[in-house]
């Protein structure tokens, strides 16, 4: 019997972290690099976020690229939320799959979504009561895991303390964020064991922000530890407006590559990845950060053959 290898899934969050921070793109470029998105393979997108547009002008179109979701069947969608109203709208709009984003700490929280990280704790149970009577799925992502631009080191325990909240509050998954990229591989370990023994019964993936080069380390030491759901940028776009220093997510082909070259499966056609990210790159008018664009695959040996 033929052992089946093992399998990460990777979420791309281009279409939302990615964009967040750039100049707003007509809605039909932003269908364009979905469309070029989907073919890579990528069973799950992050397509928009469900915010204020005074916010993030960037995704004043939320409804608007919503609507068209319906060309990708194959593909399944989530947007991000940040309260009720958001909530509402992205369910409205026909997107039953939410991330319920909270802050580790309260200057970030302030930042980002103008309250503090107890208050936006408290708006779990109400947001996944809204989800679920939708039938839709929650899952809350706890971001500035291991440090704040605003408050300084995250306690690790403060990281459990929110996971166990919000699995008892209904979140349906978790996500860890590394939101402005200082993890490293023995920090991302001992995180991320800690929320697993704490919510021990709820689906864990971890998002990672490449900002000081420790971006893929850490997601293999995650692997390692058993993690097997990731989100990564295409080309390595990203950054979050509310935290200063924050930079780019890892990059998704470089991550598929990765993964691929150690015989787990992401299911992801890495020539289509990189060609959704120099499409990427032509959209906005700029060179993005993924090594892997840059260099491209293994080299092929002059008259080797292809396989």
């Amino acid at each position: 019997m033929t052992e089946t290898p093992p399998r990460v899934d990777i979420r791309e969050v281009g279409p939302r972290d990615g964009l967040q921070i750039e100049k707003p793109l007509p809605t039909e470029a932003k269908l364009e690099l979905i469309e070029a998105l989907a073919a890579t393979g990528v069973g799950r997108i992050e397509v928009t976020s469900f915010v204020s547009p005074q916010a993030i002008p960037a995704l004043a179109d939320a409804e608007a690229v919503a609507a068209h979701l319906d060309r990708w069947p194959h593909v399944r969608f989530s947007a991000l939320v940040a309260g009720l109203g958001g909530a509402r709208r992205a369910l409205e709009a026909g997107l039953t799959g939410l991330e319920y984003v909270v802050s580790a700490s309260d200057g970030h929280s302030r930042a980002n979504v103008g309250r503090s990280s107890e208050e936006s704790i408290a708006l779990i149970e109400p947001v996944a009561e809204l989800v679920h009577q939708a039938g839709g799925h929650l899952e809350v992502i706890i971001a500035i895991a291991f440090d704040c631009p605003f408050d300084g080191p995250t306690p690790p325990g403060r990281m459990a303390e929110i996971a166990r909240r919000a699995a008892l509050s209904g979140a349906d998954s978790l996500s860890v964020a590394d939101t402005i990229g200082t993890a490293t591989p023995v920090r991302t370990t001992d995180v991320l064991t800690r929320v697993r023994n704490a919510a021990p019964e709820m689906d864990l993936g971890l998002h990672l922000h490449n900002t000081r080069g420790q971006g893929l380390a850490n997601a293999w030491a995650a692997y390692t530890l058993g993690i097997r759901q990731f989100d990564a940028s295409v080309g390595g776009l990203g950054g979050c407006p509310f935290a200063p220093g924050a930079s780019g997510n890892i990059a998704t082909e470089e991550l598929a590559y990765m993964f691929d070259d150690g015989g787990i499966t992401t299911g992801i056609d890495l020539d289509k990845a990189l060609s959704a990210a120099r499409l990427a790159e032509r959209l906005l008018h700029k060179s993005l950060g993924s090594g892997l664009l840059r260099a491209g695959g293994r080299p092929v040996p002059a008259g080797a053959a292809c396989k």
